[in-house]
């Protein structure tokens, strides 16, 4: 029989602080990277026409010109994706939501915009455990030697959390989620997925 329930907590990470302030480095500098590039698009306006133009130069002079101009326009882009990639590295959190027999997990980057990750459905679940116990790596190596899918942003839990995972099945097959909890979300788990499914060792 399903539960009726609502409960919510959220994995944050122990080193907030300076991944907030290494996202902003790197937020700053992807702004950077793409004004420069702006002012760089608006400069060849002239200078290409200006190349294009120059009857001393022959055709292929006149190609080499516009791709040097152009390399660092393109750089300068690359940089700026990859300033963005990088800053969503840091200051990462997820959410869990435990609701009507599901456990829904969203990860959420500075706070600010989110990523719908999974939903895991009681029944589907096969196995809770203890990162810390025997069960976790004998579950790890039952699943031919996979590695387990961190849903906390910690090496080590936070004060008043421990670490538990999942092993959970769906169409493409078997893995084992680990996630960062208090006792609570451990409860619902457990008594929505059977406590037969409970490992403690």
């Amino acid at each position: 029989m399903a539960r009726s329930a609502f409960y919510e907590e959220s994995a944050i990470s122990t080193r907030e602080k300076a991944e907030r302030r290494s996202y902003l480095v790197f937020h700053i500098a992807s702004i950077v990277m793409l004004i420069i590039a702006a002012l760089l698009v608006l400069f060849s306006l002239t200078s290409v026409p200006s190349i294009l133009g120059d009857e001393e130069l022959t055709g292929v002079q006149k190609v080499v010109s516009i791709v040097v101009w152009c390399l660092p326009i393109l750089s300068l882009v690359g940089f700026f994706f990859l300033f963005r990639y990088i800053k969503r590295k840091f200051n990462v959190s997820f959410d869990y939501t435990f609701v009507e027999d599901e456990l829904r997990v969203t990860k959420v980057f500075n706070n600010k915009s989110r990523k719908h990750l999974h939903t895991f459905k009681a029944d589907q679940i096969l196995q809770i455990g203890y990162v810390d116990s025997a069960s976790f790596e004998r579950t790890i190596a039952g699943i031919q030697g996979k590695k387990a899918i961190p849903l906390t942003p910690n090496r080590e839990p936070a004060e008043g959390k421990m670490f538990i995972y999942l092993l959970y099945t769906s169409s493409v097959g078997k893995k084992v989620y680990v996630l960062e909890c208090r006792q609570e979300l451990l409860e619902y788990l457990v008594f929505a997925a059977g406590r037969n499914k409970f490992v403690r060792q």
